[in-house]
């Protein structure tokens, strides 16, 4: 929707995205703003074909949209839309171009998702009609805890799914299930969790190191929220297999788990943070945007045999999903998008607690009201140095053993060439490379020397 805009517009930026930093996208705080992304009202056909004459214009000046830019104002709009038909007829590439996008194979889907704020580009999607921009006919199934979503996946009743990012590569691996090839094309959010602390323990908020004994909820082994729950306690000098009990419990179990003194705190998805507080439960210990800020949670996944039966399929759910979580990004739809959510069907939350995750304005159950508006994002970029990171995680706590082809496997299950092919198909700037540094609690994470980095944390079980 952000870069649906004119392309011979030469005060036009089409570069729009989550990382944008061109003037028309920022604010003081580095985000989106309601007037940059104001476009008239589009069909969903008018988008499409936008969108590829934006693509096909791009295409002519190298994807330079500095040089597309400046040419337009040189030339003015008329001017260069005449030029650039008399030497190309673009009328017939944007009609070659969408007769070959291809029908979907299969339109009625069935896709998973565990209700928490992680999954909201796939929950959104139904409700505000992306699926069915894109051919498809698509049931979202609410499902109680990932070892479902596991094996709905892996059984076939789910066409594709909700996922925790290290999933995918744990399905592959063999970890947890029986190994199977699963896909990751992209990521639905960043940062979003937080940990949550019993009222009991306000007297341990300020050191970790009292935390021993205690026993903490996380959703799924295979989870971000276990490994940065063991990171983080780790790092404060605990070991998370002897010095505390960390226990599966399903998100929507974990308030009441709290309540009745099973969990003397979690590491949880949102809205279940939230919704601790809101209950007057618990408090909200930190952000786990503050162990790593821009951290992967969720994604979307399907199985490589769905990927490959029905391509054009795949190809059109996954431009609904990418669609789906770029509009996600933007702040000033967050309110619209909470009550989206929020009924029984999905979510099942009052809409005060989901806008309270997804507008970053919140209670955090110590007096405070916090205004932190990344607390959670949207970006679909599935970067294979976070899968690299994860999988030195698997390894460092025991998950997985033996030696690892980290980068093998992280750009066999993290399809950043799928993703990176979609967002440009819809105006949007993908990054350039696939691989950067990650700096977790003031640690930096080189993704070029896994094993060194595994080997450098004195608790470990490897």
């Amino acid at each position: 929707m952000k870069s649906l805009g004119n392309p011979y517009d030469g005060d036009t930026d089409l570069r729009h995205g989550v990382s944008c930093t061109c003037a028309g996208c920022m604010t003081d705080a580095g985000k989106l703003t309601a007037e940059s992304v104001s476009r008239p009202a589009m069909s969903s056909d008018d988008m499409l074909e936008r969108a590829v004459e934006s693509a096909v214009v791009r295409s002519m000046f190298g994807h330079n949209d500095l040089s597309r830019r400046s040419f337009a104002k040189m030339l003015g709009g008329t001017t260069l839309a005449a030029a650039l038909a008399s030497v190309l007829p673009i009328d017939k590439v944007k009609a070659a171009i969408l007769d070959d996008i291809g029908t979907p194979e299969k339109t009625d889907l069935s896709v998973g998702f565990v209700p928490i704020t992680c999954a909201t580009p796939i929950i959104m999607a139904e409700p505000l009609g992306f699926y069915e921009r894109y051919g498809l006919n698509t049931r979202v199934i609410k499902t109680a805890g990932w070892a479902v979503a596991r094996d709905m996946s892996l059984n076939g009743e789910y066409d594709a799914s909700h996922m925790l990012t290290p999933m995918p590569l744990a399905i592959t691996l063999g970890a947890g299930s029986t190994a199977t090839p699963f896909l990751m094309p992209a990521v639905e959010n960043i940062n979003g969790q937080a940990i949550v602390l019993h009222n009991d323990h306000r007297d341990k908020n300020e050191d970790v190191s009292l935390w021993k004994g205690m026993t903490f909820g996380v959703p799924f082994e295979y989870s971000m929220h276990n490994f940065l729950l063991r990171y983080y306690v780790a790092e404060h000098g605990l070991d998370p297999d002897r010095d505390i009990q960390i226990r599966v419990v399903p998100p929507p179990e974990m308030v009441a788990n709290l309540r009745a003194g099973n969990l003397d705190g979690f590491l949880s998805p949102d809205p279940f943070n939230q919704r601790a507080v809101w209950e007057e439960i618990g408090f909200i210990h930190i952000l786990t945007k503050d162990i790593w800020e821009g951290h992967p949670c969720c994604a979307f996944a399907c199985s490589q045999e769905f990927a490959e039966t029905h391509p054009n399929t795949y190809g059109n759910l996954l431009k609904a999903i990418v669609d789906a979580t770029q509009y996600a990004s933007a702040p000033e739809y967050r309110s619209e998008i909470s009550e989206a959510i929020a009924p029984t069907n999905y979510l099942n939350q009052p809409v005060p607690v989901i806008e309270q995750v997804l507008t970053g304005r919140y209670a955090d159950g110590l007096g405070n009201v916090q205004d932190v508006p990344d607390r959670i994002d949207f970006d679909p970029f599935p970067w294979h140095s976070m899968g690299v990171w994860i999988l030195t995680q698997m390894k460092r706590w025991g998950y997985i053993e033996g030696d690892i082809d980290y980068a093998g496997v992280a750009e066999r299950v993290y399809l950043a060439s799928d993703c990176a092919t979609v967002m440009r198909d819809l105006g949007l700037e993908p990054p350039a490379e696939t691989y950067k540094s990650h700096v977790i609690m003031g640690k930096t994470f080189d993704p070029a020397e896994p094993e060194a980095y595994v080997e450098s944390f004195d608790i470990r079980r490897s």
